[in-house]
């Protein structure tokens, strides 16, 4: 049975995530249709970038992703159907497969040509779940599309290292539902930058010069729970996807707030780490 993963910036309130399954349901019956997100910033390729990385490799080979952000077709966002680590993917070709593709390189990439067989202003509904479904009837990316070399890559997405390796300038890319500030430093730049040195992480005013391998290894639970720094422990980690993070433990943004609005960072913002 195939499975179709949907990733959107439609939200819950309209009708566009209805008509998409709908139309999908209608093309292959018994498919089975997964919601990753609809829940991603409007237009916000990084953050979806972010998502699609790491929720994909979790599906079974052979899946088909369809993202739909940004994906209106114009002469400068062309539309791509590609297979990579034997997953397929369908979007826009807007710098939104950066991340994962610059760690697994596509086996095949194709730009959708079927435009001229469909009438539409909603790709997402009528040309990417026409291309979703001709995978998942074992159909070959040739016949939507013919191929290219290469995608485009979003700017400013990866940290600089500078010239002597003492430094490290990353950005925020993601924060997620908890208030978490995700930055595009990985666990493997850091240890081949820094190469075991100290360091100090520097974030506007808030400085780290730890990271934990969790949210609790921040607690020292040998001490009594009226006595341990819980409530409001800022703390600096390894994240599951592997990048570096900055959270508060148990952190809400709704009450005692978050990594994001004690710290003052928002999307693209710098985080700095000096070697010692």
């Amino acid at each position: 049975m195939a499975i179709i993963t949907l990733t959107t910036d439609f939200g819950e309130k309209d009708h566009f995530v209805g008509a998409v399954k709908g139309a999908i349901y209608s093309e292959l019956p018994d498919v089975r249709i997964v919601d990753i997100s609809h829940s991603v910033n409007p237009f916000s390729i990084t953050e979806a970038s972010y998502i699609i990385q790491n929720a994909f490799n979790s599906f079974p080979k052979g899946s088909i992703h369809i993202i739909g952000i940004d994906s209106e077709l114009n002469p400068e966002n062309k539309h791509i159907a590609l297979k990579l680590d034997g997953h397929f993917f369908v979007c826009a070709d807007n710098g939104i497969m950066s991340l994962i593709a610059s760690e697994i390189v596509p086996e095949k990439i194709v730009e959708i040509n079927i435009h001229d067989r469909i009438e539409t202003n909603f790709p997402v509904l009528d040309v990417f779940v026409q291309v979703a479904c001709h995978i998942a009837r074992g159909g070959t990316l040739e016949v939507i599309g013919k191929t290219i070399q290469e995608i485009k890559y979003l700017t400013g997405i990866k940290p600089v290292v500078n010239n002597d390796d003492s430094q490290i300038i990353g950005n925020v890319i993601y924060i997620d539902n908890y208030g978490n500030v995700v930055t595009n430093i990985t666990r493997k730049l850091f240890k081949d930058v820094g190469k075991g040195r100290n360091f100090e992480i520097s974030a506007r005013n808030y400085k780290f010069k730890t990271i934990h391998e969790c949210y609790s290894d921040a607690i020292n639970f040998n001490l009594e729970r009226h006595k341990r720094e819980e409530d409001g422990k800022k703390l600096a980690l390894f994240n599951s996807a592997n990048f570096i993070e900055l959270a508060i433990y148990k952190s809400n943004p709704q009450t005692v707030g978050s990594a994001s609005t004690l710290f003052g960072l928002r999307f693209r913002d710098t985080i700095t780490i000096n070697f010692i």
